[in-house]
C-alpha cells in the first residue's frame, strides 16, 4: 500500500478483489514472468492465444507480442491495438462470443515502470483478459474531500507522462471510487464511482448509473473457491482486516464500489464494451498561428448510450422494427449511432445478413455536421442530397461500397426533396440477405406518416429498421413521434444529463428593471407612431425600429462585457435570437456600423477621449466584439459555413445573430449566453434553450437573458414532456432526487434567492474588494472547512452575479457593485492557495510536506506564467515545472519516512525554498532551480529503489521494509548485529516471522485487540523462530525485534479500525 492508506484496504480495495473473485476472475498474488515494457503476463498470453487460435506457432505467438509491444510505444494511445483487439477477422485475442474461453486474472499493486526514466505507477487492482491488463481500478477512502479530484489530478499527470504510454495504450478501461454515492449538485467530480480511457492529457470522470435495476442484485457470483481470502490478505498485508465489522460490510454486492465493477466488468459487460464501446476521433483544431491541426481523442460509450446499445438488440430480438431513442441535447446521439454501426454490422452479421446503414436529417448544415463525426471516428461515410443519389445506392445490393470493406454509413439530407410523394420501387430480388437500417436524426421535427419521401421509402423496404433519434419528441397536440416511429426503446432526460454532468443547468437572467423600462418607453414612443391596430405585424414592425434596435445594442454589449469580464472567461460567446428576419438584419447592420467605428477609432487613439459613452468602442486591451448574421436567406451556403466554422473553431466571431437556423442541432460549447427575443413554445423552446447547456471550462450555467417572459411557455412544456415521458417504463423523479426534471434544468427563483442569503451571511465577514485585505482575512482561519465553504460561496456569486442585480437586496447589491469586475475568480485563488497552505502547514508527514511544498510551487509557476514572462523563461520554467512534478511523484510513491537519509532530504528540501521561494524571477535562477530538482530526483530515486528492491523480497510487505531497515539502521551502531550482518539473512529470518504472525493471526484476529497479550506472543514466536534458525539473540535483542514488528501489526490495525461511514444501496 502506499504510506499508511489501510482504510483503502479494508473499506474498498481487498472487498473489491474479492468481488471480483466473486464475479468469476481468478486472483494472482505471484506473477513471476511477464513482459515489463507492457505488463502483459506472457505464460497466460501464450497459452490463451493458442487456445483461442489453434494454428498458430509458438513463434508467430511470440511474434504477435512484439507486434502489440511496438504498437503500444506509439503515441496515438494505442489506436492500432484496439483495431487487434476489437477486430473479428485475423488473430483472435478474445474470444466475444463464449466468454468462458477467455482466461480472466486479477491482481493488485502491480507495477507499472519504465525501465528506461524509472518512472512508475501502481494501480490498485489490475484486471486481465488473457494476459493483457485491459482494465485497471484505483480507488480511495469515502469521505475524503479531495480523495477523488487528488486521483484525477494523478491520472491525468500519468497520461502526460510519455514514459507510461505503453501502459496507457493497452489499458482501455479505467475505473475510480471512494465507494461514496454520487454528489450530484456539484459540476466537479467529488465524491462515487466513475470510470474513463485513456487520453493524452485529461480523463474525463464519467459516472455510471445501472438502468437494469436487477441486474446487480442479481448477477450471480461465485462462491470463494478455499484459501483465496487468506491468499489476497496476505498478498496485501493485511491478515488483520478480517473478521472487522467493516470489511465484512464492504464486501456487500450493492456498495457503490461493487456495483460498478459488476455493472462494467461481469464478463459479457467487460465484453460488450472492449468490442464497441470505444472510439477514435480526430479532431481537427486551430493553432494559435491559424494553421489548422489533427488532435487524436479517445472515447469511452456513455452509460446511457450503452443501454441504449443493448435495448436496440434486444428490441431487434423481439422482431421489433422501430422505434424512438429519446436521449436530450447533448449527451451523443451521433455517437449513439456510430457505436451503433459496430454492434449491429456484428448483430446481423451472425443471422448472415449484410447490414447498410442510412443517418437521416432534413438540413444540409446537419448533414455536413454527422458526416464529419462518422467521418471523425473512422466510419466511411458517403452522402446523398438528391432523389436520384439515394435510389442509385438503394437499388445496389454491394454490402459496401468503398474497397477497404471498413463499416460505412450513407448521410442522407432529404430536405429537398422530403415532401416528394412519388411511389418507390425497390429490387429486393438478388439473393443476398440485405437489412436496411436506419436512423432518423432530429425526429421531433417529425416525419410525416403520410403522403411524403420517407414514408414512402420506408413503406418500399417494409423490413428496414427504423430508428428515430431525439432530444425533444412532438408532443401529442403536435405530432406525437411515438405514433410515427413507434415506443420508446430508451430515454434519457435533462434531470439525468444534468446530474451526470454532460449538460449544464440554466439561469434564467431577467433584463435589468432601468433596461427594461427604457426599452418599453422605445416601444411606447414606437406604437404612437404606427397608425393601424396593435398586431404581431405592427409588433414586428416596432421592433425592427432602429431606436429599438440601438437600445437593444447597447443592452447587449454592456451586459455581456460585464459577463466575460466576472466570469474570467474571454473566449465564451453569445447568441441572439431575433423576432423576425429583418430585424436580425437590421440589428446586425447596426452592429457592423458601431464595430467599424470603434475599428476607426482604434486606430485613432487620440479621439478616445471625446467619445467615451460609446459601448463598442474598446477599452484597455478589450477589442470591439464581432458579430455574424446567420439567416437561411442571406448569403450562400459556404459562406454560411465559414461564419459557423469561426465561431466554432477559431472563436473569431463573438456574437451570432439569428432567428429560425442553428437554434436546433447546433453544438458549440462555448456558447454560454442566450440572448431570447423570439416567443417559442414546446420543442422549439426547449431546442433553443439547450444551445447553452453545454459544458464549457468551469461554468455551472448556461445563461438565458429572457426578453420575452418565457417562464410560463417553459412549464407548460415541460409539463407535456413529463406526462410524455412517464408513458414509457421510467419512474421520474428519481427517488434520491425530489425535483421535477423541470425544476432541475432551470434554476428555480426560490433557489437563488436562498442561495444570495448565504452568500450574503457568509460575505459579510470579508473585505471582498479588496483583494490584499482580503488575503490578510483568510491567513488568519485555520480551519478548512470554512475555507471550502468560501470557495463555494464565492463560486455561486460568480454563478448568479446578475441574479444578484436582479433580486438581491441593497446591502448584497452594494456589496456585489463594490466588487472589481472580474475579482471574484481571484478571491476563489486567494482561497484555494490558502488550502493548499494549511495543507502544507498541518502534515507533518515529510511526503505530504514535500508534495505541498511543490504544489504551493506549482500554483507560483501558473501564477507567473499568466502575468507574463520572457519566451526564453516561459520554456525554461515549463521544464522546471515538469521535473517538479517528476520529484513529487518520487516522493509521493515513498514509504518509509522515518529512514535518515529520507528525512534529511526532506528537511533540505523545505530550506532550500524557504531561502530561494517558490518561482524564480530570471533564467538565471530557473536554471539553478532546475539543476537542484535534478540533484533531489537522484537522491530520492535512489533512495526508492532500495526500498522498492526490498520490498519485493518481502512479496511488496512495506512493514518488513521498515522492520528490516531498522535493524541495519541498529545494526551500524553494534559490535553484534541483530539476527545477522548480511541482508539476506535478515530477510529470510524475518520472512518466516511473518509467516508465522500472520498464520496465527488467520486464525484469531482478535488477538490484535489486546496490544499487551499480542506483544507477548509476537515476542514468543520471534524466539520459537529464531531457535528453529539456529540463531542466538539475547532478550534485548528479541525484544528490540519484537517491538519492530509489534508496532508495524497494531498500528495497521488501528489505523483499519477508524470508523467508518455505511453506504446506502445504490
Amino acid at each position: 500500500m502506499k504510506g499508511n492508506n489501510f482504510n483503502e484496504n479494508t473499506r474498498v480495495q481487498v472487498p473489491a478483489a474479492l468481488h471480483l473473485c466473486r464475479l468469476g476472475y481468478t486472483y494472482l498474488d505471484d506473477i513471476p514472468e511477464y513482459d515489463k515494457r507492457t505488463n502483459i503476463i506472457t505464460p497466460i498470453f501464450k497459452q490463451s492465444i493458442k487456445k483461442l487460435n489453434p494454428t498458430m506457432t509458438e513463434l508467430e505467438i511470440l511474434q504477435l507480442l512484439e507486434r502489440i509491444v511496438s504498437e503500444a510505444k506509439n503515441d496515438n494511445l494505442g489506436r492500432e491495438f484496439y483495431e487487434m483487439l476489437s477486430s473479428n477477422s485475423g488473430v483472435k485475442l478474445i474470444d466475444y462470443e463464449d466468454p468462458y474461453q477467455n482466461s480472466w486474472y486479477i491482481t493488485t499493486e502491480f507495477t507499472c515502470e519504465d525501465e528506461d526514466s524509472g518512472d512508475n505507477f501502481r494501480p490498485d487492482i489490475t484486471c486481465f483478459i488473457n494476459g493483457m491488463p485491459l482494465a485497471f481500478i484505483e480507488v480511495k477512502k469515502p469521505n475524503n474531500r479531495e480523495g477523488i479530484l487528488a486521483e484525477r489530478e494523478r491520472i491525468n499527470r500519468r497520461m502526460r507522462n510519455k514514459a507510461f504510454r505503453p501502459f496507457l495504450n493497452i489499458t482501455q478501461l479505467m475505473i475510480f471510487s471512494n465507494n461514496q454515492n454520487y454528489d450530484n449538485e456539484n459540476r466537479v467530480p467529488i465524491q462515487g464511482a466513475f470510470y474513463s480511457c485513456t487520453s493524452k492529457t485529461k480523463a474525463f470522470f464519467n459516472v455510471f448509473r445501472e438502468q437494469d435495476q436487477s441486474f446487480v442484485a442479481n448477477v450471480h457470483l461465485h462462491p470463494l473457491e478455499e484459501g483465496v481470502e487468506q491468499r489476497i490478505l496476505r498478498h496485501r498485508n493485511c491478515i488483520a482486516v478480517k473478521n472487522l465489522p467493516e470489511y465484512e460490510t464492504n464486501q456487500s454486492r450493492t456498495t457503490p464500489t461493487n456495483s460498478i465493477l459488476t455493472s462494467m466488468l461481469s464478463f459479457e459487460r467487460f465484453l460488450f464494451l472492449l468490442r464497441y464501446g470505444f472510439a477514435y476521433v480526430d479532431r481537427t483544431i486551430e493553432l494559435e498561428d491559424g494553421t489548422k491541426a489533427k488532435r487524436l481523442e479517445k472515447h469511452v460509450m456513455r452509460y446511457q448510450q450503452l443501454f441504449a446499445s443493448l435495448a436496440i438488440r434486444k428490441k431487434l430480438d423481439l422482431g421489433v422494427k422501430s422505434g424512438i431513442i429519446w436521449h436530450t441535447q447533448g449527451s451523443g446521439k451521433t455517437a449513439l449511432a456510430y457505436y451503433s454501426v459496430k454492434s449491429l454490422r456484428d448483430f446481423y452479421a451472425g443471422r448472415n445478413t449484410v447490414a447498410k446503414f442510412y443517418f437521416i436529417v432534413d438540413r444540409i448544415a446537419l448533414m455536413e455536421q454527422a458526416a464529419d463525426e462518422f467521418a471523425s471516428r473512422g466510419l466511411i461515410v458517403r452522402t446523398a442530397q438528391s432523389r436520384k443519389e439515394l435510389m442509385e445506392d438503394f437499388q445496389s445490393n454491394a454490402p459496401v461500397e468503398n474497397p477497404s470493406g471498413k463499416p460505412e454509413i450513407m448521410v442522407v439530407n432529404i430536405q429537398k426533396f422530403k415532401e416528394d410523394s412519388a411511389k418507390i420501387k425497390l429490387d429486393n430480388s438478388y439473393s443476398t440477405k440485405l437489412q436496411r437500417i436506419f436512423f432518423i436524426d432530429e425526429a421531433h421535427r417529425g416525419y410525416s406518416p403520410q403522403g411524403s419521401f420517407l414514408a414512402n421509402l420506408f413503406d418500399a423496404d417494409k423490413d428496414s429498421i427504423k430508428i428515430a433519434l431525439t432530444g425533444t419528441p412532438l408532443l401529442k397536440e403536435e405530432r406525437e413521434s411515438w405514433r410515427v416511429f413507434g415506443d420508446y426503446i430508451d430515454t434519457y432526460y435533462y434531470d439525468k444529463s444534468i446530474a451526470d454532468g454532460y449538460t449544464l443547468k440554466l439561469m434564467r437572467e431577467p433584463v435589468e428593471t432601468v433596461y427594461k423600462e427604457k426599452l418599453e418607453n422605445i416601444l411606447d414612443q414606437l406604437t404612437g407612431e404606427v397608425e393601424v391596430k396593435r398586431s404581431d405585424i405592427d409588433r414586428n414592425k416596432i421592433v425592427e425600429h432602429p431606436s429599438y434596435l440601438n437600445a437593444l445594442i447597447d443592452y447587449i454589449i454592456a451586459d455581456f462585457r460585464r459577463f466575460r469580464t466576472e466570469q474570467n472567461e474571454p473566449s465564451v460567446a453569445a447568441m441572439i435570437v431575433c423576432k423576425t428576419n429583418p430585424q436580425a438584419r437590421k440589428l446586425y447592420e447596426l452592429w457592423m456600423e458601431r464595430y467599424n467605428h470603434a475599428i476607426e477609432i482604434e486606430e485613432k487613439k487620440e479621439e478616445k477621449i471625446l467619445i467615451s459613452g460609446e459601448p463598442m468602442v474598446p477599452y484597455s486591451k478589450t477589442p470591439p466584439l464581432i458579430a455574424a448574421l446567420i439567416l437561411h436567406d442571406e448569403g450562400d451556403k459556404l459562406e454560411r459555413k465559414a461564419y459557423i466554422d469561426d465561431f466554432k473553431k477559431t472563436e473569431n466571431v463573438d456574437i451570432l445573430i439569428v432567428n429560425q437556423m442553428l437554434l436546433t442541432g447546433f453544438d458549440a460549447p462555448r456558447l454560454k449566453k442566450l440572448y431570447l427575443g423570439r416567443v417559442l413554445d414546446g420543442h422549439d423552446l426547449l431546442q433553443a434553450l439547450t444551445r447553452v447547456n453545454r459544458p464549457y471550462k468551469d461554468f455551472k450555467y448556461g445563461y438565458v437573458v429572457d426578453f420575452v417572459d418565457i417562464k410560463e411557455n417553459f412549464e407548460s412544456t415541460n409539463d407535456r414532456y413529463l406526462r410524455e415521458l412517464n408513458r414509457t417504463t421510467d419512474v421520474l423523479p428519481d427517488s434520491d432526487n425530489p425535483n421535477t426534471p423541470g425544476e432541475v434544468i432551470i434554476e428555480d427563483k426560490d433557489k437563488i434567492i436562498s442561495d444570495m442569503k448565504e452568500i450574503k451571511s457568509v460575505l459579510f465577514n470579508f473585505t471582498c474588494d479588496n483583494p490584499e485585505v482580503f488575503r490578510q482575512e483568510i491567513d488568519d482561519i485555520e480551519d478548512k472547512e470554512k475555507l471550502y465553504e468560501l470557495k463555494n460561496i464565492l463560486a455561486n456569486a460568480k454563478a448568479i452575479v446578475n441574479q444578484v442585480r436582479a433580486f438581491g437586496d441593497e446591502d448584497l447589491k452594494e456589496k456585489i457593485e463594490k466588487l472589481t469586475p472580474g475579482s471574484i475568480p481571484t478571491l476563489m485563488t486567494e482561497v484555494s492557495r490558502r488550502i493548499e497552505r494549511i495543507n502544507l502547514l498541518n502534515n507533518t508527514d515529510h511526503t505530504a510536506d514535500v508534495s505541498g511544498i511543490i504544489n504551493v510551487a506549482l500554483d507560483a509557476l501558473d501564477f507567473e506564467f499568466k502575468k507574463g514572462m520572457s519566451e526564453e523563461l516561459r520554456i525554461i520554467v515549463n521544464d522546471l515545472r515538469e521535473r517538479a512534478e517528476k520529484v513529487q511523484r518520487e516522493f509521493e510513491s515513498n514509504f518509509d519516512h522515518k529512514e535518515d537519509k529520507y528525512v534529511l532530504l526532506s528537511e533540505e528540501f523545505r530550506k532550500y525554498f524557504r531561502e530561494h521561494g517558490f518561482s524564480p524571477k530570471s533564467t538565471k535562477e530557473a536554471k539553478e532551480a532546475i539543476e537542484y530538482m535534478d540533484s533531489v530526483m537522484k537522491k530520492i530515486r535512489e533512495i526508492n529503489r532500495r526500498n522498492n528492491a526490498l520490498r519485493n523480497k518481502y512479496k511488496g510487505d512495506e512493514r518488513f521494509v521498515r522492520i528490516h531497515k531498522r535493524i541495519e539502521e541498529e545494526n551500524e551502531k553494534r559490535e553484534k548485529p541483530v539476527i545477522s550482518k548480511h541482508e539476506f539473512e535478515i530477510a529470510e529470518r524475518l520472512m518466516q516471522m511473518k509467516k508465522a504472525i500472520d498464520d496465527k493471526l488467520f486464525l484469531n484476529i482478535n488477538s490484535l485487540n489486546n496490544a499487551d497479550k499480542f506483544r507477548q506472543d509476537v515476542l514468543a514466536l520471534v524466539g520459537t523462530t529464531l531457535i528453529d534458525l539456529s540463531v542466538h539473540a539475547t532478550l534485548e535483542e528479541r525484544k528490540f525485534i519484537r517491538t519492530l514488528i509489534s508496532d508495524e501489526y497494531i498500528n495497521q490495525y488501528q489505523i483499519m479500525s477508524e470508523p467508518t461511514i455505511s453506504f446506502a444501496r445504490v
